[in-house]
């Protein structure tokens, strides 16, 4: 079948580290080959590097480096060779720019025909990425939330969403060189954490990243919001339509957009063209109305589907539906892949 491997994981943090290393060791060596590669630098070097992120990470969540032991453990790694997945894009850990744009979206009942809540994206990158994803079902034993999320292996979350609905997604911007803080990748996990997209904004408030980017929220009471976010801080983008929120691969919220250096030229259009689409169908868009969008070829090969503009194809997109609590992933590009249904 067309779809990402499952990995499922139950337990404490250790366990589920255990699990998901133990399943998915092959896949762990593959994308730990790749960072050696696109840095140019071997594991021992790597690893030095990544143990410089360890106390940023423990002041988040400690449980997260005992689940990164298990990681260890379960695919035969040291601690350090776990960690370099935790980190893979962030310096001291220089990588080539990574290839990416990215469309995303959330949207309230007020524009979907049944009055449900979807948010979701397409991600780009470059083809070989859909080697070493996996999709991680987390069923922990210690109180926090089941989680269901795409991922690549080896790392402990990226997209995905939790059982109380808390949806997220990301695009890259760029144009900020690296400061010290965490990586986008821990902060992504404990958003699924928590029970509502207000939660999941004030923690980005709180906590500096290394990098730029852009997350998209959806929760399961109907909340949704888009933040764009820096090493300096965050900035909310409130769209002119209070009932939806969409974003591609440029500044857009007036607090960030001097920052905006033109280095993705198709973002733009894929905006204008998502907002579009979006709005033809307000009040009636459906679950594969969204696969529809996702699949659209307008502009290519820098469209909503990529085909390669800027060596970017969109191997794999999601659709979070909280009210039916299912996770819809997509491996392979909009217009051919398979969608697979992932009950959180």
């Amino acid at each position: 079948m067309n779809r990402f491997p499952l990995v499922e994981a139950a337990g404490s943090a250790y366990d589920m580290g255990y699990a998901h290393g133990a399943q998915a060791a092959p896949l762990i060596e593959r994308y730990l080959g790749h960072i050696e590669k696109t840095t140019g630098r071997n594991r021992t070097s790597l690893s030095a590097g990544a143990l410089t992120y360890v106390p940023r990470i423990k002041a988040l969540s400690p449980a997260y480096l005992d689940e990164v032991r298990g990681l260890a453990d379960g695919a035969g790694l040291s601690f350090e060779e776990a960690m370099i997945c935790q980190v893979r894009g962030a310096a001291p850990l220089p990588m080539a720019p990574a290839i990416d744009g990215c469309t995303a979206f959330a949207i309230t009942g007020e524009g979907t025909a049944e009055g449900r809540t979807y948010a979701g994206q397409n991600q780009d990158l470059g083809p070989e990425f859909s080697d070493f994803g996996i999709v991680l079902h987390l069923l922990p034993n210690d109180g926090r939330p089941r989680v269901v999320t795409f991922t690549f292996a080896g790392q402990l979350g990226y997209m995905g969403m939790n059982e109380h609905g808390v949806a997220h997604f990301a695009n890259g911007l760029g144009n900020a060189p690296w400061q010290p803080g965490l990586t986008h990748y821990p902060l992504k996990r404990r958003c699924f954490e928590l029970r509502n997209v207000a939660e999941c904004v004030d923690l980005l408030r709180r906590y500096r990243t290394s990098s730029a980017g852009n997350m998209v929220f959806c929760d399961g009471a109907g909340g949704i919001a888009d933040v764009e976010i820096r090493p300096d801080g965050i900035a909310v983008y409130d769209d002119e339509h209070p009932c939806r929120r969409m974003h591609t691969n440029h500044y857009v919220t007036a607090e960030f957009a001097p920052h905006e250096d033109g280095n993705s030229p198709d973002s733009a259009p894929r905006l204008d063209r998502l907002r579009a689409l979006v709005a033809a169908s307000w009040g009636d868009i459906t679950l594969e109305r969204l696969k529809q969008i996702l699949a659209d070829h307008e502009g290519d090969p820098g469209a909503i589907c990529r085909h390669g503009a800027g060596g970017s194809y969109s191997i794999a997109g999601y659709i979070a539906d909280p009210s039916a609590g299912v996770l819809h992933v997509r491996r392979g590009l909009g217009c051919s892949g398979t969608w697979t249904e992932y009950i959180v």
